[in-house]
């Protein structure tokens, strides 16, 4: 879209929006529904202002599914399902979301997955139970069985 085709509304929306892209990034799930949001329920225009900023490079649902998937998994101990869900959720592609979690250093997952299951462990000592408690907390971390199994 060009930006002199846009009315005051658009440009005041994509403005703003730019700043905001800049800050941080956003699928563009997110930014359309800032933008129909801010440009009071008119889903044309919406498009037309999303239009732009993803040509401008601003949106980039690529860059930021390697950045969330990379986040989580690193930050927030995420396993890679977790993060596949999460992202199917926010209107992610499927090739899109497999790009982003083959960027995960492997290693570096598992190493997490190890000290999250050795930290959890500490608090279950004594308990009958730990080994399945331990099971269900890594699956509900996103880990799958067979990732979850060796450190047992």
């Amino acid at each position: 879209m060009i930006f002199n085709a846009m009315d005051e509304a658009q440009k005041k929306v994509l403005g703003k929006l730019q700043a905001q892209c800049s800050r941080r990034e956003y699928c563009s799930a997110d930014v359309r529904a800032k933008a129909i949001k801010a440009l009071d329920g008119d889903a044309q225009r919406a498009a037309e202002v999303l239009e732009s900023l993803v040509a401008d490079r601003y949106v980039d649902d690529l860059r930021y599914a390697a950045a969330f998937a990379r986040d989580k998994a690193h930050l927030g101990g995420w396993g890679p399902v977790k993060i596949r869900y999460a992202l199917s959720g926010k209107g992610i592609g499927r090739d899109v979301i497999e790009s982003a979690l083959s960027e995960i250093d492997q290693d570096a997952s598992a190493g997490k997955l190890q000290s999250l299951l050795a930290a959890k462990a500490r608090t279950l000592e004594g308990d009958p139970q730990a080994r399945l408690k331990l099971i269900r907390f890594a699956l509900s971390r996103g880990y799958e069985y067979s990732e979850i199994q060796p450190y047992l």
